[in-house]
């Protein structure tokens, strides 16, 4: 497993975090940018925080995802879990305005529906900082793991 950086580019961190975005520029600043990310999202508005959340894949997601994405999501394609994974992600993007992320960590599909049905109905406050939580996982996870 690789350490965290002491720095990282713009470009870089867009791999990662899966677009570039106004955090991701913030980030790029920092020394130990992932290290520092939970400091850099208390900076960021609600706007800016759910930016960072729509650039990344939905779960199931099957067009346009990046090489990491495609490996991460797997490929649990039963057609129920599916259609599943589709109507709670439209569910939990109307009623909260973002992408819902959770940090797989190699769980199946199926593993994912049960947290988010555990997680359409929180505030969305809480689950906007529970979301941008989960991207900074799966992002260290990404660089440990290259």
């Amino acid at each position: 497993m690789r350490e965290l950086p002491r720095q990282l580019s713009v470009e870089e961190l867009a791999g990662l975090f899966e677009g570039r975005t106004r955090f991701v520029e913030l980030l790029a600043e920092r020394d130990d940018p992932l290290a520092n990310a939970a400091v850099v999202i208390d900076e960021l508005t609600d706007a800016e925080k759910r930016e960072v959340l729509d650039a990344h894949p939905a779960i199931g997601q099957k067009e346009g995802l990046s090489a990491r994405s495609a490996a991460e999501q797997g490929t649990d394609d039963d057609p129920h879990v599916l259609a599943e994974l589709a109507r709670l992600n439209a569910e939990y993007e109307s009623r909260h305005g973002f992408r819902f992320v959770v940090f797989v960590n190699r769980r199946p599909k199926a593993a994912i529906l049960e947290t988010l049905r555990e997680r359409i109905d929180n505030p969305t406050d809480e689950e906007l900082e529970t979301a941008v939580g989960e991207l900074v996982a799966i992002a260290i996870d990404r660089w440990t793991r290259q």
